[in-house]
């Protein structure tokens, strides 16, 4: 039996890629991969640490323009499971610049937003395709975070294929 509240407080995107379990791995693991494609459109990432190991930091600057100008929004979590070229699990929250978590309200997000997320990646071969889910739990998929993840995992996408094909 499905909870249906459950599952609407979840992002959860299943995409199949024409690409090795590997390379996708490291667009998830890699600084210089994860920075190129995270994010929305129109999103850029100039801060990307990943210390990939269990009990490793992650901090994530996402940058956007808006009318009052660039917005940062800092990230901060720690690796809670990594199986090379199979899974990753990771906490998420919005934090300063130097990884101290904020409360939510402090980014404008509603009072009921977790303060800390998790995010599930996990990765099938298929006959050397590589068969991706993504879920963010604690992010609704009706919100603005899960638009902003469809964007990234486009940009993934094309990410994905030009290093597969290039």
């Amino acid at each position: 039996m499905t909870d249906d509240n459950e599952t609407t407080k979840s992002v959860r995107i299943e995409r199949t890629f024409d690409a090795p379990c590997d390379l996708l791995w490291r667009m998830w693991t890699e600084a210089e991969h994860f920075s190129a494609w995270y994010g929305p459109n129109g999103a850029t990432v100039p801060v990307a640490k990943l210390d990939t190991r269990v009990g490793g930091v992650r901090l994530v600057c996402m940058e956007m323009q808006t009318p009052k100008g660039i917005r940062q929004m800092w990230f901060t979590g720690e690796f809670l499971e990594l199986t090379e070229n199979k899974r990753l699990v990771y906490t998420e929250a919005m934090s300063d610049e130097n990884g101290i978590v904020l409360p939510p309200s402090a980014m404008g997000m509603p009072d009921d937003h977790p303060m800390t997320t998790e995010v599930t990646v996990q990765f099938e071969d298929i006959d050397g395709r590589t068969k991706m889910i993504m879920t963010h739990a604690g992010v609704p998929a009706d919100s603005p975070g899960g638009a902003g993840w469809t964007m990234a995992i486009d940009k993934l996408a094309a990410r994905v294929e030009a290093h597969a094909t290039g």
